[in-house]
């Protein structure tokens, strides 16, 4: 009779590898969903993040009265212009991190911009994406001026020149 109490205190292993079975099992059907899932919400910060970039961007413009050029990038919006002329009419930074954000993969966004002949002045900001590669399917666009026309087509494709800035290597004029 006390044999069959001790048996009786805990799991035997034919109990806990069932268990593990099905845990196993579980873990192979939800865990795909979960990944497929944080790659969503991974797009859709990096959307939000270029749409705040775009805001801070027309602020910028509205105060300067155009949007920083291409070499001066998006470092235009958290540094002062050195030029003693365009430094009075700052009135950043014009975003809330002292540092430029980089997107959810940890890249950082590239800024283009060039005047529109046809009116339409708007600068493009892009993500690279999931894969970290410009140029490819996955890059997330704030606006990309179609070949040749400037027309609009919304956050995808790719931009054929840019500048990464991520870094501080670029030449423009701030302190």
């Amino acid at each position: 009779m006390k044999l069959s109490k001790l048996r009786r205190n805990g799991f035997t292993i034919l109990e806990l590898l069932i268990v593990l079975v099905i845990l196993v099992g579980i873990l192979a059907i939800v865990g795909p969903r979960l990944l497929g899932s944080q790659k969503k919400a991974d797009i859709k910060i990096a959307q939000a993040q270029i749409s705040n970039l775009e805001s801070a961007l027309k602020e910028y413009a509205a105060d300067m009265k155009g949007f920083p050029k291409t070499e001066d990038g998006l470092k235009a919006l958290v540094r002062k212009p050195s030029d003693e002329k365009k430094a009075k009419r700052w009135a950043g930074p014009y975003l809330d991190e002292s540092d430029l954000p980089a997107d959810p993969w940890d890249n950082g966004f590239i800024y283009t911009y060039e005047s529109s002949k046809d009116g339409i002045d708007r600068p493009v900001i892009v993500s690279k994406g999931p894969d970290g590669e410009e140029n490819t399917d996955d890059d997330i666009y704030n606006y990309k001026p179609s070949e040749g026309d400037g027309g609009d087509s919304e956050d995808s494709g790719s931009s054929d020149d840019g500048l990464d800035l991520g870094s501080d290597n670029s030449s423009g004029d701030f302190e």
